[in-house]
């Protein structure tokens, strides 16, 4: 969904990205209204941005979801452990209980197992140590009996309270998930919607309007030998030469190569080519990497856009990205002030 305090704005930029990638002049600051070559191409370009925004928000809640069921499976095996635990105390208790149990009805009966005892039923002085000795050894033996069941019906206590805790985690987990899957089918709904809404815009451009759209792959007096000329060896050089192969393939939501899309489905198709793993939405890869300050980017930088982070190109040098920008424009080199900035990162 596109804000109401910065509809008008992120339009503009749309607008002005389409105005100069046809090679069009665009003043620095003008009316949205005045400035859009027509009403059609302003209708598509809030659509599609509105639908970008969808895509990659729901990149990063199959992200989170991701996470979601990672710590419920972490929370399962957490709880099958502890229960495997509680039943191994719950075993040692019942192996000491028939002894605790035959103590407890000696007791209960009157029983005398003490020392003095013996001397009062001793008839002679070996009769008493026979009594004192094997009193001693019944005592002792009881005494470990009493103390190994004390030990095991401690353990059992605490395993059960680890593994209700666990159990505990594992439904929060499986909740939690919950949750996140009905979001994201709400998502999905919403973009499938949403690109509806563009193909039926884009169906009714004219074939002029369609060109103005999709403008030129490189900004004016720029070329592909140009740029790479100047790069460094390096893994932002390299997964910036990856970029430019894919010059001229088309935006499609969702896409992530190797010859169609989304903003951040470049990005990480690029990376992969020199052996790096990036996150999968605008949103998360710019806060992964390490931040970048605008006047220190180099070839191969993430450059993030908007203040939702909605969008992401590879800086390309001379204050250019490469990116794929939107439906009907094919990824294509561009401007980075034709987008309002937002943050930079270096992988």
């Amino acid at each position: 969904m596109v804000f109401d305090r910065t509809k008008r704005t992120l339009r503009a930029g749309l607008v002005a990205g389409v105005l100069l990638a046809a090679g069009s002049t665009v003043p620095a600051v003008a009316d949205p209204a005045a400035d859009n070559p027509t009403a059609a191409l302003e209708h598509l370009a809030d659509l599609s941005r509105r639908s970008e925004q969808t895509n990659e928000a729901l990149h990063n809640a199959v992200i989170d979801l991701e996470a979601k069921q990672n710590a419920q499976r972490d929370a399962d095996a957490r709880l099958a452990a502890d229960r495997g635990v509680l039943a191994q105390a719950q075993a040692e208790v019942d192996r000491f209980r028939p002894t605790i149990d035959k103590l407890a009805a000696a007791n209960y009966r009157g029983a005398r197992t003490n020392r003095l005892y013996s001397v009062l039923v001793s008839d002679s002085p070996q009769q008493l140590l026979d009594q004192m000795s094997a009193l001693g050894v019944i005592a002792q033996q009881t005494a470990d009996d009493v103390e190994g069941y004390r030990v095991a019906n401690n353990a059992a206590a605490e395993a059960a309270a680890a593994s209700e805790r666990s159990a505990d985690a594992a439904r929060v987990a499986a909740e939690q998930a919950q949750t996140l899957r009905d979001d994201l089918e709400r998502q999905q709904t919403d973009l499938r919607n949403q690109i509806e809404g563009v193909y039926d815009a884009f169906s009714k451009l004219s074939d002029d309007e369609k060109a103005v759209l999709a403008g030129t792959p490189f900004p004016p007096g720029l070329d592909a030998a140009a740029i790479l000329s100047k790069l460094a060896p390096g893994t932002g050089s390299a997964a910036l030469r990856a970029a430019m192969t894919r010059i001229g393939d088309p935006y499609v939501w969702g896409a992530t190569g190797p010859d169609q899309f989304d903003c951040s489905g470049l990005m990480v198709w690029a990376y992969k080519q020199v052996g790096k793993t990036l996150p999968r939405s605008s949103q998360a890869q710019a806060q992964g990497g390490t931040p970048v300050s605008r006047d220190q980017l180099q070839p191969g930088d993430l450059v993030i856009f908007y203040d939702d982070a909605s969008h992401v190109g590879m800086y390309a040098g001379d204050g250019n990205i490469v990116h794929a920008s939107t439906f009907g424009v094919p990824v294509k080199v561009q401007s980075m002030d034709s987008f309002p900035f937002h943050s930079a990162r270096r992988y």
